[in-house]
């Protein structure tokens, strides 16, 4: 950036007296100074545009982030859920074959319960 100590101000500030004259001088500042706002809030308004756009990505790439390891999570689920049915059905299995063995019947001639044969049983000793 411009560096503008002390004495160069001073310096600027008599050439635009004498070339300007002290009639104009005051206008010319105050012209000078809104100019020199309106481009400060230009700048101002740049900047917040481009943080405002990197914050933004950043946002983007943490959310993507986010998705990808709620998809993997969601597999490993959808993996050891698979496991544990897989277990279970084979346990349920063993358990109606010891059944079937302990009451001494075929496994064919048993079928799995439902809900029909608990309320047949249910009726059976109702009355």
């Amino acid at each position: 950036m411009i560096d503008l100590s002390v004495g160069k101000l001073l310096l600027l500030a008599v050439i635009a007296l004498l070339v300007l004259g002290p009639e104009k001088l005051p206008s010319a500042a105050r012209t000078a100074g809104a100019m020199l706002r309106r481009v400060r809030r230009g700048w101002d308004s740049v900047r917040a545009e481009v943080t405002r756009e990197l914050e933004a990505e950043e946002l983007r790439a943490k959310l993507k982030e986010a998705q990808e390891a709620t998809r993997a999570a969601m597999s490993q689920v959808r993996a050891q859920t698979d496991v544990a049915n897989g277990t279970l059905g084979s346990v349920a299995q063993d358990a109606r074959k010891l059944m079937h063995s302990t009451l001494g019947e075929t496994p064919a001639a048993v079928a799995p319960p439902d809900s029909s044969n608990h309320s047949e049983a249910h009726d059976d000793r109702a009355g």
